[in-house]
């Protein structure tokens, strides 16, 4: 067999099936494809490659999925910490995004959380926010992979003055896009509390016509489900589905304030939903019902949630805030095994996106999107279940290679289509001029 590329390692995590840990595998990848996963051995002596890499202390696992977060937000990283969510959002964000938020702002953003990403061993994200054609083609540069969301909210931005215009500039950034590898879209409304019953009608119909995804926040906090009930006489999920919108399309963000019967709801209906764990404790949101949400059968995924609320983008330690969320809330040990964190930070968050028949998994047909995670280092020694380290040990600074579409987009720690130091430079001096807006009082 002869390929472009062929990648030897100590371990080969495919997460399908989920817990199988391959001891000693290669993984050959050729035009950007997985087209053979076997034994090393095998593979020295069947394999001819353009390229071969040893990762003898290395675990090879799918590329993570980010399923939720506003990428361009970066920018805010630690502008207001420790505040709870309705004076975080209406006192300190929303008033920053309507002074700063420009296409300059998104570019310089995207490409700060993109590098993070990738550094970390992220090879897709589901983003929400403005100005989604800027961000689409710095992931097309960055040779990541990417849902862009197609914003709708009832207030006027610097990306659109109404709903009709929010409609309007979806379709044509769903048209932008519909015809490149690395980036799908979904409808990106804010959240019931943001979007009018006529403008979610409309999004809903829309997101049929185009079959895209709507990526949505339900339910993260006790205080929007009572200002809910006040207003409209029933909870937000109720809302969505008198409408029409509790279906499979819905990615349904946070989740924390659940009761029994709208978890029989989403099962039954195939809701998605994206669990952003570190972001709803340190907003102090609640916990998503893991547990029951599994049992049920709900696919979730993991996001990030933004760097301004997180304050990261490392889907490593995601997982691990997930699995020990889930087993403290729920009083349970077993409520979400390391095993099934790693798939809920991969296959699950592909299957959320419409992506699972491309990526989530090392499989043998599907586009090579794999990440490389260095296991000999104090904190992942001795490794006895590969799995459980790099859930519960192991942190980003091991990740050392990353492959995007067969492309070598992180080679030994170093980002290859990334200029990482004019990045930095343009982060500090956007960084300055936000930090001088803070004292400017006039």
């Amino acid at each position: 067999m002869q390929t472009d590329t062929l990648i030897h390692a100590r371990w080969v995590i495919p997460v399908e099936p989920e817990g199988i840990t391959l001891d000693h595998h290669s993984v050959a990848i050729t035009n950007g494809e997985i087209v053979s996963v076997m034994p090393s051995d095998r593979a020295r002596q069947e394999v001819y490659a353009d390229e071969i890499i040893e990762l003898t202390d290395h675990a090879l696992i799918p590329g993570l999925i980010n399923a939720h977060t506003h990428a361009a937000m970066s920018m805010m990283r630690g502008y207001a910490d420790d505040l709870p969510l309705d004076v975080w959002l209406n006192q300190h964000i929303w008033p920053a995004e309507a002074r700063w938020v420009d296409e300059a702002y998104v570019q310089t953003g995207s490409e700060l959380a993109i590098a993070e990403m990738i550094k970390s061993g992220t090879t897709c994200f589901n983003d929400m926010y403005f100005f989604g054609n800027v961000t689409g083609h710095v992931a097309i540069a960055a040779k990541m992979r990417a849902v862009i969301g197609l914003i709708v909210i009832d207030f006027p931005t610097q990306w659109a003055q109404n709903t009709d215009e929010y409609l309007s500039k979806a379709s044509e950034l769903h048209d932008e896009f519909r015809h490149t590898d690395l980036i799908t879209t979904a409808f990106a409304p804010h959240a019931p509390y943001t979007v009018s019953d006529e403008a979610l009608e409309k999004t809903r119909v829309l997101a049929d016509e185009l079959d895209v995804p709507i990526h949505i926040h339900v339910h993260e906090t006790a205080l929007e489900v009572t200002q809910a009930i006040a207003k409209n006489s029933v909870r937000p999920l109720e809302r969505l589905s008198q409408m029409g919108l509790v279906t499979s399309r819905l990615l349904a963000v946070h989740m924390t304030q659940l009761l029994d019967a709208e978890i029989k709801t989403i099962a039954t209906a195939g809701v998605h939903v994206l669990h952003c764990p570190k972001s709803n404790s340190k907003l102090a949101n609640g916990f998503c019902p893991v547990r029951k949400l599994r049992e049920a059968g709900v696919n979730i995924a993991l996001g990030t949630d933004s760097a301004a609320s997180n304050n990261t983008l490392d889907m490593l330690s995601e997982m691990r805030m997930a699995a020990l969320v889930a087993k403290g809330s729920s009083l349970q040990a077993t409520a979400l095994p390391a095993a099934a964190a790693l798939s809920m930070a991969t296959i699950n968050g592909a299957r959320a996106l419409g992506l699972d028949d491309r990526v989530g998994s090392i499989v043998v047909g599907k586009r090579a999107d794999v990440t490389a995670i260095n296991l000999k280092q104090v904190n992942t020694q001795p490794v006895y279940d590969a799995i459980s380290q790099i859930v519960y040990s192991a942190d980003r600074s091991q990740v050392s290679d990353v492959w995007i579409d067969g492309e070598h987009v992180l080679h030994n720690g170093t980002l290859t289509t990334m200029d990482e130091d004019k990045l930095l430079y343009d982060v500090q001096t956007l960084g300055d001029k936000i930090m001088a807006s803070r004292f400017d009082t006039n």
